[in-house]
């Protein structure tokens, strides 16, 4: 099992976000590095490795809508309110601020 989705910054693909069996992934597209992008998050700075995480990064799972915006999304999608990455597919294609995400098809 691995899900992925493209990461945008603006209208630029910045990277990739992966989860897998033993947990997340985030890369920085090479392009997007040599043409100096900016990076996703501070959290997240550009770097050319790989990013890994037991549980989702902080800063996708902070795009993930809450309150009774998380509930129309789980009910109108019908995605399992505990499973992060999924929401983060179903809700966050037009999220607020300079990142978006994309599935991989």
């Amino acid at each position: 099992m691995s899900k992925k989705a493209k990461v945008l910054y603006g209208d630029q693909l910045a990277g990739m976000l992966s989860e897998t069996y033993e947990g997340y992934t985030f890369e920085y597209h090479t392009d997007y590095i040599y043409a100096g992008g900016k990076p996703v998050s501070l959290t997240l700075p550009l770097t050319a490795g790989t990013y890994a995480s037991k549980v989702l990064f902080p800063f996708f799972d902070g795009l993930i809508p809450e309150g009774w915006l998380l509930d129309i999304a789980t009910d109108y999608w019908k995605v399992n309110p505990r499973d992060r990455f999924a929401l983060l597919l179903a809700t966050c294609k037009d999220a607020i601020g300079a990142v978006s995400i994309l599935p991989e098809p």
